[in-house]
This record gives C-alpha cells, structure tokens and sequence, in this order.
C-alpha cells in the first residue's frame, strides 16, 4: 500500500518548518524518504513529550519501527518508513541509539560530563544524519559528518530551550560545566544570569558552530539534497546567531526565526550546496 504522503507532510510541518522548508529542495523521492524518516522521529519525541507521552508511549513507538524493518507496518507511519527502508539502507541500530537518548528524557534529566552531552546529542539527533546521509546519496566516509551536522542542531536546541527545559526538571547543560563556568542551578531558576553563564553559553555555541562547520562539509560527498540539508542547518545557525545578540537571554524567552528570515538563507543555502565549502562563523 502506497503511503500516505499528505499525512506524513503533515506531521513534518506541523513540528518542523524548518525541516520542511528544507525537505521541499530534495528530488520528489528523496523528499518522500525524508518526510518519512522525520516523522517516524518526531513520533518517537511526541512518545516522550506530547499527549499521553510515557514510557508506554516510548514501547508503543519502538514496536512501530520494529514492525516496519520487520516488514510488518500497520500505521501510515510504518508504512512510510518500510517503503524508506525498501529503497535505502538505513541502519536500525541508529534508531536503537535514539530509543536509548528518549529514555534518558523521560525522567529528571541531569548529564555530569561534556561528553554525556554529547553522547546524548548524538542519540536523538545524530543518528538522524545517519537516517539521512542514505537518502542523500552519502557513502560511509560521509557518515561522521552527517552526525556532526545532527550534533550541532541538537546542542543549538539546547541552548534555545535552557528555560523550558528548567521547567520540566531537564538540565542539559552538564555539572562539569556549571561548575567550570560557576553556574548554579538555584540562580538559573530564579531566572538570575551573569557573566558565568554567559560564558558556559559562548562555550557550547562555539562547539556547536565548530560542528556545524564539519558537519557541512560533508556536502561534497552527498548525491542530492546539498541544498535541503545546507538550508536547515543555516536556519538553525541563525538561532544561534539570535541567542548571541540577545546575549542568551533564554530563561524566559524562545529564540526563533520568522518566516522571511528563513526564506532569505536560501541563497546561501544554494551557493554552499555548489561549491560545498562550509559555512563561515559569524
């Protein structure tokens, strides 16, 4: 049975109009394959974080991929990622890797290192460039920017969302850090920031804009979709450029861009998926 395309868009413009803007520069099946993968992830986080979210809701959406490697799919969803799965080779164990990262988001989350925060920014969000890359035409060697890519945009939404994320008792920023950076966490909810913080946020920004850099450099070894994939990731740049102008004021507000701001990176976006160099910092 052929999927249900319009539902699938659906899903992915109701939850990502950054995602979807970008999906729209894939070939017509690729395009397919991107919604398909997107929505098969962005079900699993509603798993953790919308209307009924629990670990039986993380169990339920797990049974689904399952069902569709399995060649068992019974929901639109399924049926969108098996016809993905029948035509590219992606890997299950990247989406046994992104269970693993929705679990830790079901309970109070606290990371004591740097580098759990980055495990954790590759389970939900690198293994999407492993999803991905197939779809693009990437080989192997394009594989471990792809994640580098996935890594940046994960630590970005993490430094957009410190106040939302204050207030469901999830704190990703790590204890090694707060302490490095003399942060605390009683200040931080009470909303209070200082130079500390502001330098634990440069910190993180400048690791995230040094992954954007390697990710997009992966570009070269893509067969289409360099402009689809360019184009998210200078969106999500520009949320780190609205966070440093703001000076991370991101307790109480949401950085974002409008919808013109989006539409007016699409020429850059083009130009990087010609010439494939990587985008500079700003």
């Amino acid at each position: 049975m052929e999927p249900d395309w319009k539902a699938l868009a659906g899903i992915v413009r109701a939850h990502s109009a950054t995602f979807y803007l970008g999906s729209l520069l894939f070939p017509k099946e690729e395009r397919k394959g991107a919604w398909a993968v997107y929505a098969a992830c962005r079900l699993g986080d509603e798993a953790v974080d919308g209307p009924g979210a629990g670990r039986e809701a993380l169990e339920a959406w797990w049974q689904g991929v399952e069902r569709a490697y399995g060649g068992r799919p019974q929901t639109a969803w399924e049926r969108g990622l098996a016809w993905t799965l029948a035509r590219w080779p992606i890997p299950q164990e990247a989406f046994r890797h992104m269970y693993e990262g929705f679990l830790r988001d079901l309970g109070p989350v606290r990371l004591g290192t740097e580098a759990e925060l980055l495990t954790y920014c590759y389970q939900v969000a690198g293994t999407v460039g492993r999803m991905m890359a197939p779809i693009a035409g990437g080989g192997p060697e394009v594989e471990e920017k792809a994640v580098r890519l996935g890594q940046a945009m994960q630590l970005t939404n993490i430094l957009r969302d410190v106040g939302e994320d204050l207030a469901q008792d999830r704190v990703y920023l790590p204890q090694d850090l707060l302490e490095r950076f003399g942060v605390s966490l009683e200040e931080l909810r009470l909303g209070r920031t200082g130079p500390g913080y502001r330098a634990l946020m440069g910190h993180l920004e400048a690791l995230a804009r040094r992954f954007y850099r390697e990710g997009l450099a992966g570009l070269k070894g893509l067969k289409v979709g360099q402009a689809a994939i360019a184009l998210a990731a200078l969106q999500y740049q520009g949320i780190l450029d609205k966070l440093r102008l703001s000076g991370y004021d991101n307790l109480r507000r949401r950085a974002h861009l409008k919808p013109w701001e989006r539409l007016r990176l699409l020429p850059e976006a083009l130009r990087l998926s010609r010439n494939g160099f990587p985008a500079t910092e700003t």
